[in-house]
């Protein structure tokens, strides 16, 4: 058990959270939301001491352990990889070093012999004897093979050590869990694992994640950092949406009838205060008029952008005909004699772990790149528009935001601002420069581009990297509503099940069609348990 005590966190005049006061108990698993900049990783890293709060004070249950997913990707790199998981328990780790070196030693004395006794003891109640083999099974579940076990962590590439780093914090049983974002770079196998791990486990479980999917399967609890606070609620994800959602609804219909009670009050007042007949009653309306409280609702730091695709006219017969595709970028075969008719109606998942295929295939589409062999064909009423994976090359300027979109309309400035305010660049905001921008925010100046397309297809690679939980939410939304074609990937399995009727997989040999939802592709394929 972790507990967190009138903890108040500000920088500056901003105050992140104050005198949050929350009991993080045994056996849940509690979601930690909040928008970006709310404070959700800088929370963890109070609770894990990593930093102090100004005031308040955490506690934690006399001799717990506190584990935690480091996100120093470089902080074990003279390491192998199985030391790095035991690692994970530190004191294990240092008992195994000297046991080691105990046994090593050419003139064992009496001492060393009542030392090793002890040690085997105290070896044995953390169960030792199978550390080696506990970190090789959470390896294998995060796809780590044993032939990287006796590698350095710095001879791993990135992923492969964001998965290592994940087996550590789950090393050894430890009594308090702290995960942040830990399903980055995890395949569909992976994570399924991972959520198999902490539906099974007994402990406190606290994680921050974007995805909703992953937040809905293993959360007992969420955590809700909004208003200076944090507000416990029983249930998942989805719960929290529609019960933070109704309750706020709840407040503004309280509201707006005590408003509506107050103006009528206020009318019969200054109808009836001068009438002789009446002024009793208007008195005790005066009365009544001063006992009526309108609360002030607070303002939210969670915003939604207003996200919408509206297409300037439908899709005709002919939406793309692909003919048998070929690419090889730097030597590697991206596509090869790939071929597929898109239909009226289409909303295609393209998936699996080649993501330079499905990158390769919209460049193409998109007219950025030409293929080796083989052809398209966009139908005649077809207009599209490509959200593309990386997006630098669109913000290497020195303009300022409204500058920037304007080169993509002519309606002005007042335009340019006011689109720009509906997709959270207000005031200030929308004269930043753009090359200060952030993932996050350069996401949505390309959607801002794509909606005033007009376009009845769109062409999407990875949108929702680097969106936070409600930019991902609006997006969502606003691609479940539109009613014309979407050729899209993505990492994030909510935004595949409500969106994708049908689901395209790249895999490292061949591709497989099939019109189906992603849930059910993923119930009647096993190869797309390759997903990445």
């Amino acid at each position: 058990m972790i507990t967190a005590v009138n903890v108040t966190l500000a920088y500056g005049k901003r105050v992140l959270f104050k005198d949050v006061n929350i009991k993080f108990a045994p056996g849940n698993c509690y979601g930690l939301i909040g928008a970006n900049g709310s404070g959700k990783s800088t929370f963890l890293k109070i609770l894990s001491g990593e930093i102090e709060a100004d005031k308040g004070e955490i506690s934690v249950g006399p001799r717990e352990r506190i584990a935690v997913l480091n996100q120093d990707h470089y902080a074990y790199d003279e390491e192998t990889v199985l030391n790095t998981v035991i690692l994970g328990h530190e004191y294990l780790f240092r008992l195994m070093d000297e046991r080691d070196a105990l046994y090593a030693k050419p003139d064992f004395s009496e001492e060393d012999g009542i030392r090793s006794g002890e040690i085997e003891a105290e070896f044995a109640l953390m169960n030792g004897y199978e550390a080696e083999s506990d970190a090789a099974v959470l390896l294998s579940g995060l796809g780590i093979s044993e032939d990287y076990h006796q590698k350095k962590m710095k001879e791993l590439e990135g992923m492969e050590k964001v998965r290592v780093l994940l087996a550590q914090a789950l090393f050894g049983n430890p009594d308090v869990l702290l995960l942040d974002e830990p399903t980055n770079h995890l395949d569909i196998r992976s994570i399924a694992w991972l959520e198999d791990f902490l539906g099974k486990f007994q402990n406190t479980v606290i994680v921050v994640s974007h995805d909703r999917h992953f937040l809905n399967q293993v959360c007992t609890h969420i955590a809700d950092i909004d208003y200076g606070k944090i507000q416990v609620y029983v249930g998942n994800y989805d719960f929290w949406y529609q019960a933070s959602r109704l309750v706020i609804q709840q407040k503004q219909n309280e509201n707006r009838k005590m408003t509506e009670k107050a103006d009528d009050l206020k009318k019969f007042i200054q109808r009836f205060s001068a009438n002789a007949s009446k002024s009793k009653q208007a008195t005790s309306r005066k009365k009544l008029l001063e006992k009526l409280t309108i609360e002030e609702l607070p303002v939210s730091s969670r915003k939604y952008p207003f996200i919408s695709f509206k297409p300037e006219r439908p899709c005709g017969n002919v939406i793309l005909e692909i003919d048998g595709l070929s690419k090889t970028v730097d030597g590697v075969k991206a596509l090869d004699n790939f071929s597929l008719i898109v239909s009226k109606d289409d909303k295609i998942a393209f998936v699996g772990g080649n993501s330079l295929a499905k990158t390769t295939l919209f460049q193409i589409l998109a007219g950025e790149i030409e293929p080796d062999s083989g052809s398209f064909r966009w139908g005649q009423t077809i207009s599209h528009t490509y959200f593309p994976k990386e997006n630098s090359c669109f913000f290497d300027n020195n303009m300022t935001i409204v500058e920037w979109l304007g080169q993509y309309h002519k309606e002005g400035e007042t335009f340019s601002r006011g689109f720009l305010g509906r997709m959270l660049f207000s005031g200030e905001e929308a004269v930043k420069k753009t090359a200060v921008l952030s993932g996050g925010e350069k996401v949505r100046c390309m959607l801002c581009k794509m909606m005033l397309t007009g376009a009845n297809a769109l062409v999407l690679d990875e949108p929702t990297n680097h969106l936070d939980l409600e930019s991902i939410t609006a997006l969502n939304e606003s691609l479940t509503a539109f009613p014309e074609v979407i050729l899209f990937s993505s990492h994030d399995h909510e935004f595949i099940a409500t969106i994708a009727n049908r689901i395209v997989e790249f895999s490292s040999k061949e591709f497989i069609d099939r019109r189906v939802s992603f849930d059910e592709y993923i119930e009647t394929e096993e190869s797309a348990l390759e997903f990445a």
